[in-house]
């Protein structure tokens, strides 16, 4: 479904900036909160992109990784057991199928399929919904295909930057400390979350974006932090289109329910 000047066709822009965001419950998106007061600052000092690519925690494959190239991905509730206001929640933006296209092309390290059956999860829309409330600008996602480590989400992530001066902006979704079974309200967090956090936050203040794919080196806290990786994988498409002349800001720094690290940062 791609083409050879499917890269090439996209208008060129000044650069975009690259995104992670500790998304969390998914209530964020309908409460008003110091997360979702920052994520609508955070939105009004972002340029105009053309259109936005998310990587989500929500969206995850085996085999392949699939691109979203329809003209109206839908409003996925990917979740249960929340009010019926969440639901009620639509985010219509349009598709951005040739920019999904030319991820198809950029990308040579991995196989990427084209789909049409996803749309926009939580991981997304709860995010921009913030961002860009008026829903206008053409978005899709890239799915995570777990069958590949964390080292090469990191490099195919490096295949993705040129779409930064191409008007797209890069966003990874999820959280950089991410075990539901420990959460717990109102709690300070665990130490272990805190020293997983902080280790990575050591390691992207000094430049070292790849180490932030060695995560599972730190042993038993990568593994109480994640027990699953979908969540930390998105922290590495920022990090991987990120270069030398970008600045490093973090925002939403703490944590939510003990055990859901909220640090998110922004790379321009």
């Amino acid at each position: 479904m791609s083409g050879p000047d499917a890269f090439a066709n996209l208008p060129a822009t000044p650069r975009m900036p690259a995104l992670f965001v500790g998304h969390g419950t998914p209530m964020n998106a309908i409460k008003d909160n110091r997360f979702s007061r920052t994520w609508r600052e955070i939105g009004r000092t972002l340029p105009r992109p053309h259109a936005i690519l998310c990587v989500s925690a929500h969206w995850v494959t085996r085999g392949t990784a699939l691109v979203h190239v329809g003209q109206q991905p839908k409003t996925i509730h990917d979740f249960g057991g929340f009010p019926a206001e969440l639901y009620a929640q639509q985010y219509p933006a349009p598709g951005a199928p040739e920019a999904a296209k030319a991820v198809i092309d950029l990308v040579q390290s991995v196989p990427v399929q084209a789909d049409t059956e996803w749309g926009l999860d939580h991981g997304a829309w709860s995010v921009l919904v913030h961002w860009f409330p008026a829903a206008d600008i053409p978005t899709f996602q890239l799915s995570l295909d777990l069958s590949r480590s964390p080292a090469e989400h990191f490099d195919l992530a490096r295949e993705l930057k040129p779409l930064r001066d191409k008007g797209v902006l890069i966003v990874g979704s999820g959280n950089i400390v991410h075990n539901l079974r420990a959460m717990w309200p109102d709690t300070p967090p665990y130490s272990w979350a805190e020293a997983f956090d902080a280790d990575l936050t050591t390691k992207l203040e000094a430049g070292d974006f790849r180490a932030a794919a060695d995560y599972q080196a730190l042993g038993e806290i990568a593994r109480l932090s994640h027990p699953t990786v979908e969540h930390y994988l998105p922290v590495l498409y920022p990090l991987g289109a990120a270069d030398e002349k970008d600045r490093l800001e973090f925002f939403n720094v703490g944590f939510d329910l003990a055990s859901l690290s909220m640090r998110s940062f922004i790379l321009r």
